[in-house]
């Protein structure tokens, strides 16, 4: 799973596993054999962005290290029309049940979001701009949440506040203002981090490129706006990056593209993105 292999996420599907099970499923302790075998099948029951197919797996794996790999012909990424079983699981029949709401409620919310992000990736081809997510993911699941979108086409802006220099309103405000805010930063972080700057205005547009900042963002700003803006940075210092942010949704997005900015934060992707439906039927093997 590439940067997602690791021992965080091993940790986290544990604890998944354990917030669902508690003391044991004792409806399929009551009722299904312990030497019982099956197989379940992954269905599509609508087009779908398909991402967290390893994850899937790996739920099934730690309840039982010895289960068969998921076997699929899909990968990530891959686009699952209506009605196709993409992927199915063999295994003891208990440990399929203990894992099956799991596995799908983690499959389900991260193909919601790839496929919602590829919809916005798809909204602005043949334009220079890129969408990019955001912080506004569920707590817990930030890094799942946060590989779906680069599966839906998308590219992935901060991880967490460790992780780059974004100057806001309120960092302004308590700074004093956008200059003295961007000096302090400059002042204060590695020479490495990149330093942006959450603008609303002209003024403070001007300000943020004359105190030093590679990137400004143009917050909650109209396509009309956003192109004027985009103007007046670039005749100041083209090699400022330029995002927009604020509200963006599908029908307009592509206007904030077409006004010349580099990349366009999304929160929706994450934080709107709806759970894709998917079933996950288990026959006797």
């Amino acid at each position: 799973m590439s940067w997602l292999d690791n021992g965080e996420i091993v940790a986290k599907i544990s604890e998944f596993l354990s917030e669902d099970l508690g003391r044991g499923d004792i409806t399929t302790q009551a009722t299904v054999p312990p030497e019982a075998r099956g197989f379940g099948k992954f269905l599509a029951k609508e087009d779908l962005v398909l991402c967290g197919l390893e994850i899937a797996e790996s739920v099934f794996l730690h309840l039982d290290p010895e289960s068969s790999p998921l076997e699929t012909n899909a990968v990530d990424g891959d686009e699952i029309k209506a009605g196709t079983v993409f992927a199915t699981q063999k295994g003891f029949a208990d440990v399929l049940l203990a894992g099956e709401r799991t596995a799908l409620n983690l499959i389900q919310r991260l193909s919601g979001i790839s496929t919602l992000t590829r919809q916005y990736v798809r909204a602005i081809e043949g334009t220079n701009a890129h969408i990019v997510d955001t912080r506004k993911t569920v707590p817990g699941l930030r890094m799942l949440e946060k590989y779906a979108v680069t599966i839906g086409g998308a590219k992935n802006h901060r991880l967490g506040l460790d992780d780059g220099v974004l100057i806001k309103d309120n960092h302004i405000a308590l700074a004093g203002g956008v200059k003295e805010a961007v000096f302090a930063a400059k002042n204060k972080v590695g020479h490495l981090h990149k330093i942006e700057v959450e603008v609303t205005n002209w003024g403070q547009l001007r300000e943020a490129i004359q105190a030093g900042a590679d990137i400004v963002m143009l917050d909650n700003q109209t396509p009309e706006e956003a192109a004027k803006l985009v103007e007046m940075s670039r005749n100041m210092n083209p090699n400022v990056l330029i995002e927009a942010s604020g509200g963006m949704d599908l029908k307009t997005v592509r206007s904030y593209a077409e006004a010349g900015v580099d990349l366009i934060s999304v929160g929706k992707i994450t934080h709107s993105a709806w759970a894709v439906d998917i079933s996950f039927k288990i026959q006797t093997l």
